[in-house]
C-alpha cells in the first residue's frame, strides 16, 4: 500500500530534526520543546490537517498540546485518537523515546491527510511532559488533555498512544519482559511490536491486531492487562494510562522499551540505532487499521 522507501527517507527526516536540529527536548530545555512544537504544528499543517494548540503553564513556561483533525465535525466514523510525546529525558536526543513516534504520527497524519476512503475518522495529539520529573503528575500532557476531554464529554472511541518504536534486535535472549510475562513464551528476539491495553479496551486491541496481521512485514503481539495495569506498573509507563484513568479505552503500541532497548533514557539513544523499516511497517499496519 506505502512506497516503504520513500515512508523509510520522510521518518528519518523528522527524526533527524527532532534529534540532531533540535536536540534535547526536555522540560529542562524550554527552547528544545517550543522548536519541536512548532514543527510538529507546522508539519500537521503541511498535511492538510486542522491543527490547534491546547496550552497551559507549568512552572514560568507555556506548554502546548498539539492538536490535529484529519477528520470533518461531526463524523459519523468512529474517532482514534493516536497520541504521542515528544519531550525527551534531560540530557539526551530522545530518538526511540520519543522521536520514533513522533515521526511514525506525522507520517501517519500526512497519510490520512490524502484524499482517501477512511473506515476510521482520525484525531493527532502530540503531548508535552511525560517524562520525568513530570510524569506522573496533573501537569503531563496528556494528563491535562484527557482530563479536559472527560469534562468536556468530548468523543473518543479509542486512543493509540504510540510510545518507543523504533529499537529492534536479533540475537537470542535480546528480549525481556516483566514479571510474570517472562514465563509465557513469548519471543526471545526483539522484532514484534507490541499493542498493550488494559480489560475495557479488549475491543480495541482486537481491532487493532486484526489489522496489523494484515502486514506480515511488523509481527504483532497483544497484551491485555487486568485492574488498569496495575499489577504490571511498567505497562502504565506512557500516555495512554491518563486515558485508562480517565474513563477512555487505551492502548500502547510500542516496541518494549527498555525490555528491549539499552539505551532507554541513556544519551545513546540516537537517531542511528533506529530501525527505520520497522517503523515503516507500523506506519502500514497502521494505515491498514484507519483504512477497514
Amino acid at each position: 500500500m506505502l512506497n516503504i522507501d520513500d515512508t523509510i527517507y520522510r521518518l528519518k527526516q523528522h527524526v533527524a530534526v527532532l534529534t540532531k536540529e533540535i536536540g534535547e527536548r526536555s522540560v529542562f530545555a524550554p527552547r528544545g520543546l517550543k522548536l519541536a512544537a512548532d514543527y510538529i504544528e507546522t508539519t500537521y499543517r503541511a498535511s492538510g490537517l486542522k491543527c490547534r494548540r491546547e496550552e497551559y503553564t507549568y512552572h514560568d513556561g507555556t506548554m502546548a498540546n498539539i492538536v490535529a483533525e484529519a477528520s470533518p465535525p461531526g463524523t459519523s466514523l468512529p474517532i482514534y485518537l493516536i497520541g504521542a510525546h515528544y519531550d525527551s529525558v534531560a540530557g539526551t536526543v530522545g530518538a526511540d523515546d520519543n522521536a520514533s513516534a513522533i515521526a511514525v504520527q506525522l507520517e501517519l497524519a500526512r497519510q490520512i491527510g490524502k484524499p482517501c476512503r477512511m473506515g476510521r475518522a482520525a484525531r493527532f495529539v502530540s503531548f508535552p511532559l511525560e517524562e520525568p520529573p513530570v510524569f506522573g503528575t496533573p501537569h503531563m500532557g496528556s494528563r491535562r488533555y484527557a482530563a479536559a476531554a472527560r469534562k468536556r464529554g468530548e468523543r473518543i472511541d479509542g486512543m493509540i498512544c504510540l510510545e518507543m518504536v523504533g529499537y529492534t534486535c536479533r540475537e537470542p535472549g535480546c528480549q525481556d519482559y516483566p514479571f510474570p510475562l517472562m514465563f509465557l513464551g513469548y519471543p526471545k528476539t526483539g522484532t514484534f511490536i507490541t499493542v498493550v491495553g488494559n480489560y475495557s479496551s479488549r475491543p480495541l486491541t482486537q481491532k487493532l491486531i486484526a489489522a496489523f496481521r494484515k502486514n506480515r512485514e511488523l509481527p504483532a503481539i497483544p497484551l491485555t492487562i487486568p485492574l488498569g495495569g496495575y499489577l504490571v506498573p511498567a505497562v502504565r509507563l506512557s500516555d495512554h494510562a491518563s486515558f485508562w484513568d480517565n474513563g477512555y479505552r487505551a492502548v500502547m503500541i510500542t516496541d518494549t522499551a527498555f525490555f528491549r532497548n539499552p539505551n532507554y533514557h541513556l544519551a545513546t539513544d540516537t537517531m542511528e540505532t533506529l530501525d527505520f523499516r520497522f517503523m515503516a511497517e507500523l506506519v502500514e499496519s497502521l494505515m491498514l487499521f484507519f483504512l477497514a
